[in-house]
């Protein structure tokens, strides 16, 4: 148990962010505190109260301070708990009337739930007030007068008063969290580790080229200028705790208010921040004039490519360019990122010559973007994402553009880039005289670097082939990385209009699963027909580049005949038909069935797109099986392209298109009018085609003449088969 009446040999136990503890058990040392064993997120240390207020109100890498008023062993029931619970004299914590909470953490055999472990410890000390005739407190979780804390673990139980109340990260300045994701005590680690604190007592200057809401530049302010971090918090938890002492309380902040203004007055440091959001220049405004460190920040609306040395900055020799990032946790992030990174390599090289360069990223592979090598690496986390701070410094002079071009490029990557350009030219005659904007450039031509490449009009496509085990996954995101930087340079494509997904054998389910929800889809032309494609929410973009020939096929043959489009996906082939390929027109009516409403609204919003008439051209939603099974009528031209495989929770049965294709077929050959033509596609690598079909069926593969030059290295790539009636049916 803590003796509170010897006030000079307190136990207290301060938490903080993971990998912050050495760090914090310093700050604590500086602050006049004892510390003694540092745990995961924690250090356990002695102070008197005044010592306990002045790190509440000082320290700037602590998330609470706790007052330990027991540590007890072998507690692993809720009664042994509950017992410890009711062991400590309330009346010194708690007031009369005054409402409670309780943070409770970790877990036994018996106490599973923190609600659970909460409430027993609520009881206990119920138990104890009760015992001596106080009321029972009331419970508030949100803004409790005292706020408890437990914590469980192997039986070992810790349980106190938090004297913190709110996390203090919080120094009371931020009020949009949305624009500053990096929390405020992170930041301060971030800047004792850049070596900051040394800087500022020189007067060094400070640039965040990507600022936000100015969270490092507020703190590097407050620091500075010797700020109290917790100046500006209107309460602690120690505000509602019976033993709180308001006297030592006001000492204190008086002197914290008069060191700060000192500090202000005295702070030589220049700080600039810059960043090319409007919302987040005017949260970091907000923040710092909270923050009382206005004066001291100069903000500008600045992209990261127009990044130059600041008017007015001194020609001084040391300076710390520091900055957090954007880290790319989707891959469709990752091009305009690769491009950012490196963007802020070279301008720092050019701007800030003999500086350091610290940078924060969750994604240390964009940190090599960079093209400067870290003298030091900092492993921290930022919420759940393992990060990394990069020291890097800053070489005295730029290197030419000769020299930066060639240092850019791995070997590799300059050899896939001139693989790139040797696809382009090979391609430039097909598609000068086909007119086709959407087209495969590159398909996993070497293996190390295994993606698809396909462009769509000004826009560009990338496909990442999932890579085997036996393939080292960090040299599989290297190459990737290369790539990605040398798509842009290559394809003369800005960043933004390049998509990145990983392509992996899909499921039936997962094959209509949403990769994104950006909406953001554009108009293809394709021949005669116009398309809606999306290339980043799902896993397709809505037109399978490689079926071009196959559906340019179909309109040719489709004039004034009945189509049926089985499996019709986004309906392409449907258009194609219907608008034919000369001026005899196309289809003269049509049937396109999916059993995917989305991909049917899709095929809807092409057929208005090619104001194609709903009277004459029907959607039908339904399991392809099921209405081949049911419906009438007959078709001439039937394109049938079923998945290679789908176990949709909407059908009643899975379809294996080696395993039902013959079934399949046949249901379809019964629908197909006399002199008719079923033109049956899929694209299983190994497909073998059932014996009897081609006893009972006049079948014609045509397979190697459905591949335009842009296919041509996969002739496995799809199967296409042209199936009849016997003669004289």
């Amino acid at each position: 148990m803590t003796d509170l009446h010897s006030p000079d040999s307190l136990d207290f136990l301060a938490t903080c962010p993971r990998g912050l503890e050495l760090l914090l058990a310093d700050e604590l040392a500086a602050l006049g505190a004892v510390p003694g064993k540092t745990t995961v997120a924690g250090v356990h240390l002695r102070a008197s109260l005044e010592g306990a207020y002045r790190i509440c109100l000082w320290s700037r890498l602590a998330n609470r301070l706790v007052l330990c008023l027991a540590q007890e062993e072998g507690i692993e029931t809720p009664e042994s708990l509950r017992a410890a619970s009711a062991a400590i004299d309330w009346r010194l914590h708690l007031e009369s009337g005054a409402t409670l909470a309780v943070d409770f953490h970790g877990r036994s055999e018996a106490i599973r739930h923190t609600r659970f472990g909460a409430q027993t410890v609520k009881d206990g000390v119920v138990d104890r007030l009760h015992a001596e005739g106080r009321p029972r407190p009331d419970v508030d979780t949100d803004q409790p007068d005292l706020r408890l804390y437990a914590h469980l673990h192997r039986g070992r139980l810790i349980l106190g008063v938090d004297l913190s109340g709110d996390s203090l990260h919080r120094r009371g300045y931020r009020r949009d969290v949305g624009h500053a994701p990096l929390k405020e005590n992170l930041a301060a680690a971030l800047l004792v580790r850049a070596g900051w604190s040394a800087l500022a007592r020189e007067g060094a200057p400070l640039v965040d080229p990507l600022c936000g809401a100015g969270t490092l530049l507020i703190e590097a302010a407050m620091m500075a200028a010797d700020i109290a971090p917790g100046l500006a918090r209107e309460r602690f938890g120690f505000h509602g705790w019976a033993g709180h002492d308001e006297r030592c309380w006001r000492e204190l902040r008086r002197e914290a208010e008069a060191r700060a203004s000192i500090g202000r007055k005295r702070c030589r440091s220049p700080l600039f921040g810059f960043d090319e959001s409007p919302p987040a220049l005017a949260a970091a405004k907000a923040n710092a004039m909270r923050a009382g460190v206005p004066a001291l920040i100069e903000l500008e609306g600045a992209s990261l490519a127009g990044l130059e040395r600041p008017e007015g900055l001194p020609d001084t020799p040391r300076g710390l360019v520091m900055t957090n990032p954007p880290y790319g946790e989707r891959l469709g992030e990752l091009p305009e990122l690769i491009r950012l990174y490196g963007q802020l390599g070279e301008r720092v090289k050019r701007a800030f010559p003999g500086w350091q360069l610290a940078v924060f990223t969750a994604n240390p592979d964009l940190g090599h973007r960079i093209g400067l090598r870290a003298h030091k690496q900092y492993s921290l986390r930022n919420g759940p994402l393992e990060a990394k701070l990069l020291l890097m410094a800053i070489p005295d002079e730029d290197v030419s553009p000769s020299v930066k071009a060639t240092s850019a490029r791995s070997e590799g990557a300059q050899m896939f880039a001139n693989r790139l350009e040797k696809n382009r030219r090979r391609l430039k005659k097909w598609l000068k005289k086909s007119g086709e904007s959407c087209y495969r450039l590159y398909d996993a031509d070497m293996p190390e670097y295994a993606l698809a490449i396909d462009i769509y009009g000004d826009r560009v496509h990338v496909q990442e082939y999932a890579p085997p085990r036996s393939i080292d996954a960090a040299q599989a995101q290297k190459r990737l990385f290369e790539a990605l930087g040398v798509i842009p340079d290559v394809l003369d494509v800005d960043p933004g209009k390049v998509v990145v997904k990983r392509r992996e054998r899909q499921s039936g389910k997962a094959q209509y699963r949403k990769q994104a929800a950006s909406g953001e889809r554009f108009e293809v032309q394709e021949g005669r027909a116009r398309l809606w494609v999306n290339l980043r929410d799902y896993l397709d973009t809505g037109l399978f580049l490689d079926h071009r020939p196959v559906r340019r096929m179909l309109g040719e043959m489709a004039p004034g005949k009945r189509f049926l489009n089985l499996f019709c996906y986004t309906g392409a082939a449907t258009v194609q038909a219907a608008l034919g390929a000369g001026e005899q027109g196309g289809a003269s009516e049509s049937v396109s069935v999916d059993l995917s409403n989305t991909y049917l609204e899709w095929a809807r919003d092409n057929f208005a797109l090619n104001r194609l008439d709903p009277a004459r051209h029907r959607l039908v939603r339904d399991d392809c099986l099921r209405w081949l099974e049911t419906a009438g009528g007959e078709f001439d031209l039937i394109f049938l392209d079923p998945p290679t495989f789908s176990n949709s929770k909407k059908m009643t049965d899975t379809l294996d298109v080696q395993r039902d294709h013959g079934r399949l077929v046949h249901l379809t050959m019964a629908r197909l009018a006399p002199g008719g033509t079923l033109v049956f596609s899929n694209n299983q690598r190994r497909f073998t085609l059932d014996a009897d079909l081609t006893e009972q069926f006049r079948v014609e593969d045509i397979s190697s003449r459905t591949f335009d030059p842009d296919f041509v290295r996969k002739p496995d790539l799809h199967h296409v088969f042209l199936i009849r009636h016997p003669e004289g049916l």
